[in-house]
């Protein structure tokens, strides 16, 4: 039964900069799209009404339960996986969508919390030596990886999959790993360069050159770095106002309510619109850090950890992508990026991060 005393240690803060980065997220998208046919904007304020139904369901349900249904989630989430590549909707040459009818979702966005809950599961009841994880310790949780990761892969969908392999990084870095373990899983490592480039798709080797030297191509793979770039630029320090920028109303950059969010916000809001978001992200990120430190438990920790060092990478790498420092590859600024399947998946996270602060005054 829930206790109506656990409110009293509801994380405001972190609620109230969740809303900040949903209402810029929201502000953002009517701006990069009111002038379309369709109103892309309605549907986001949809969204957001359902992944805020499920926040308040997620948050009166003990976290620990995740903890006794870790691998049934991860099981599930490798079952939708399976049949998005077997009988999953393709756009663009991406199957990844499974279709319901009246809408469609990418199980690959919830595959990012399910491997964090299963990892926070065999860590958390793993005993780990001062000295580290063992190899042999590290073949389970590897295993537990490679599964979603290559599904992923298949779909094709390189993105998701580096989100994966750098969220189990993070995790099994902070449970900690032998030094010579590491160099060894780093020194194997190389020779697989070469066939994993021989693996990737055309379209993913260009845009990799293009990160490289998007001027090569200019019209084709280099477009998008190129057109963000000059998003970015043109906001100065002040940007041009709302609903003023060009590169979004005139159709100059694709993508632009979805990965490239944050060119449009950078444009008509400038140096000082984009380093307010940034810090908002900041403090999302470290209130995550500072839960999982005052965790009760090493579940607790783990899970806040995880979903912490996913919100991390995900803002790192789109930010990166979007100014011309990362290659593009596909991954949604949290909250502000234009799409269902992350904003609940981000929505579920956060009502997590509450979850596990709201009960570590409960013993």
């Amino acid at each position: 039964m829930f206790d109506r005393h656990l409110f009293d240690h509801f994380d405001w803060l972190l609620f109230a900069i969740m809303v900040c980065l949903v209402v810029t997220g929201v502000v953002t998208i009517y701006s990069a799209t009111h002038s379309m046919s369709q109103h892309i904007y309605h549907k986001e304020i949809y969204l957001i009404l359902f992944c805020t139904l499920v926040f308040l369901a997620v948050i009166v349900v003990n976290y620990s339960l995740l903890d006794r249904f870790a691998y049934l989630i991860f099981g599930a989430s490798i079952l939708l996986l399976v049949i998005a590549l077997l009988y999953g909707r393709s756009i663009g040459g991406a199957q990844r969508w499974i279709s319901l009818g009246f809408a469609s979702f990418q199980p690959s966005e919830f595959s990012k919390l399910a491997l964090i809950i299963a990892l926070a599961k065999y860590f958390s009841s793993k005993r780990v030596s001062p000295k580290g994880l063992k190899f042999r310790e590290l073949l389970p949780p590897l295993l537990i990886l490679s599964v979603p990761f290559v599904l992923i892969t298949r779909q094709p969908d390189l993105g998701t999959a580096l989100v994966l392999f750098l969220i189990f990084s993070s995790m099994v870095l902070i449970v900690r790993v032998r030094t010579r373990v590491l160099f060894g899983i780093l020194l194997s490592s190389i020779p697989m360069i070469p066939i994993a480039w021989g693996s990737l798709k055309d379209y993913q080797k260009e845009r990799l050159l293009s990160f490289i030297d998007p001027s090569m191509d200019p019209l084709g793979s280099g477009y998008h770095i190129l057109q963000s770039k000059i998003a970015i630029g043109s906001g100065g320090i002040l940007g041009k106002g709302f609903t003023k920028g060009t590169q979004g109303k005139l159709m100059f950059l694709p993508e632009h309510h979805t990965d490239f969010i944050f060119s449009i916000l950078a444009e008509e809001w400038g140096l000082v619109g984009s380093m307010i978001v940034i810090l908002l992200f900041m403090a999302l990120i470290f209130r995550g850090f500072d839960i999982a430190r005052k965790s009760k438990d090493r579940f607790g920790f783990l899970l806040a950890f995880g979903i912490s060092a996913m919100f991390f990478w995900h803002v790192v790498i789109n930010l990166g992508m979007v100014s011309g420092l990362l290659p593009v590859v596909g991954i949604p600024l949290p909250f502000l990026s234009y799409g269902g399947s992350f904003l609940l998946t981000s929505f579920v996270a956060v009502a997590l991060l509450v979850n596990i602060r709201m009960r570590m005054f409960i013993f």
